[in-house]
């Protein structure tokens, strides 16, 4: 690394030649623009941060490029779970046309970062803008690739350390190194990737970098989220319960730990602030040992040297090995307490949690006789409901059947009236059928006479001479009387 520290030298790419990696419009320029105005800041807010405001041209739905467009665009609202190597992953086919790409933050966007790339030419950018403007960032999500050309970058402030502003004077006259590969960060070599803590690497090497914290410093992009109260959301004086991890806000505002421990008794809770256990049974912290801010070695809490105030030194407290075995007695004996206060504590909460789980399982037996009872109950009612609706439709049924009874034995008298009816008709119908039968034979026999009459009366008159026998009129009428009688009346049928 040169004999620099991994901040000095980050500070020194990040901060030394920050102005001559992004450039300063004129006014002329700036005010022909149409654009607007990101706030946005990068670096560790532990350590250093850097501010600026980017100009961006509006994209009001127009398709065209900017006339006064320049090789340096910024990619906008980039999720924070995608890494470093997944950004050069994606943009793998314009990597080489890459001179230097730098994250950054955007105020009011903490879950996402924004990146602002300079190309080689303005071909180059002008086709990444249309490659990548609106293209899905992956066909997993919905997020999507938001490209806006950059008018300029102002930087308008730097918060940190003074070792941090103020590279060394190796730092001026030699030229940094990638932390990773160790060789010179020189543009012609390859694109260089600059994170949101201000350490600088080339792509190449980030690319293989597949975590999202920094490789120098392991500063994560993707902050984790703050503790908030569970009832009132406040993000200030939280207590989280050692027990349950049930996270609430001190007395002092909402009073939700301590509401939390008369309602389950569970008396130890952890200040977030501090690290410190409270016991409210006690009503005090249960730590004898803390840790210091300082150098993090373990401290008793508000002990004093009893010569602290007449110059100790060369009383027993210097001795450090005496110290240190006093230190470890008193480790051990506080260990052994605190194991004691938790099992304690523990058989307590083991006790109330009983007590609960008999009340729990009770109320439940409860419960469900009472919705056995109203299921029977329900079920009994629905039955009876069903007995009584089957025992009218009975009762229909029978007096239906009774009705049917009744009518089958009228309609019996009918269909036997009709019987004879029509037995009566057919009997008169063929004795008619026979009696003009009987005229049809007398009228037939009739025409048969009046044909021999006149046969008769067509005698020659050789014949006229001779004698004329008569013809017995029963032999060849058979029924002559009747038939004549008939023939008589023939409207008596």
């Amino acid at each position: 690394m040169g004999g620099m520290s991994p901040s000095s030298s980050a500070a020194a790419v990040s901060g030394a030649t920050l102005e001559d990696h992004f450039w300063q419009p004129t006014a002329e320029e700036s005010s022909s623009q149409t654009n607007e105005a990101f706030p946005f800041s990068s670096g560790n807010p532990r350590i250093e941060e850097t501010r600026g405001v980017m100009h961006l041209f509006s994209n009001n739905g127009i398709s065209d490029l900017p006339v006064e467009r320049k090789p340096l665009v910024a990619v906008v609202g980039v999720p924070n779970h995608m890494t470093y190597a997944d950004f050069c992953q994606f943009c793998a086919s314009f990597i080489h046309h890459i001179l230097e790409m730098r994250i950054v933050r955007l105020d009011g966007m903490e879950d996402r970062y924004s990146i602002l790339i300079r190309f080689d030419t303005q071909d180059s950018t002008d086709k990444f803008y249309l490659h990548f403007n609106g293209r899905q960032f992956n066909s997993l999500e919905e997020e999507v690739c938001r490209v806006l050309f950059t008018v300029d970058v102002q930087f308008t402030g730097y918060s940190g350390s003074l070792e941090h502003t103020k590279p060394s004077s190796t730092s001026t006259t030699e030229q940094p190194s990638c932390p990773v590969c160790l060789e010179r960060l020189d543009q012609d070599m390859g694109g260089i990737l600059t994170t949101i803590c201000n350490h600088s690497f080339h792509c190449s090497c980030i690319s293989k970098w597949t975590d999202s914290s920094c490789p120098v410093c392991r500063y994560c992009q993707q902050q984790p989220e703050k503790s908030i109260c569970f009832l009132c959301q406040t993000s200030e004086n939280l207590w989280i319960c050692v027990l349950c991890g049930f996270v609430g806000c001190g007395r002092y505002k909402g009073g939700h730990a301590i509401r939390h421990w008369k309602e389950t008794q569970h008396c130890y809770s952890l200040e977030l602030d501090t690290q410190r256990v409270w016991d409210y049974v006690g009503d005090n912290y249960v730590h004898r040992l803390i840790q210091s801010k300082t150098d993090g070695k373990l401290v008793e809490l508000n002990s004093h040297c009893v010569h602290a105030y007449d110059g100790c030194g060369g009383c027993e407290c210097a001795d450090s090995g005496v110290s240190e075995a006093l230190l470890k007695s008193k480790v051990e004996a506080i260990v052994n307490e605190y194991n004691e206060l938790l099992a304690t504590q523990l058989e307590n909460q083991k006790l109330y949690f009983d007590t609960l789980l008999k009340e729990v399982n009770e109320e439940t037996e409860r419960e469900i006789s009472e919705a056995v009872k109203k299921a029977i109950a329900q079920k009994l009612q629905k039955l009876q409901a069903k007995l009584d609706r089957c025992i009218k439709e009975k009762k229909f049924l029978d007096d239906l059947n009774e009705n049917l009874v009744k009518n089958q034995e009228i309609w019996k008298a009918k269909i036997s009236e009709i019987e004879e009816r029509e037995k009566m008709a057919l009997k008169i119908k063929d004795d008619k059928i026979q009696d003009l039968e009987e005229q049809l034979r007398d009228l037939m026999m009739s025409l048969e006479a009046g044909k021999i009459v006149e046969q008769q009366l067509s005698i020659p008159d050789e014949v006229k001479d001779g004698t004329v026998l008569p013809i017995s009129v029963e032999s060849s009428s058979g029924k002559g009387p009747k038939g004549r009688k008939k023939a008589d009346n023939p409207r008596e049928s």
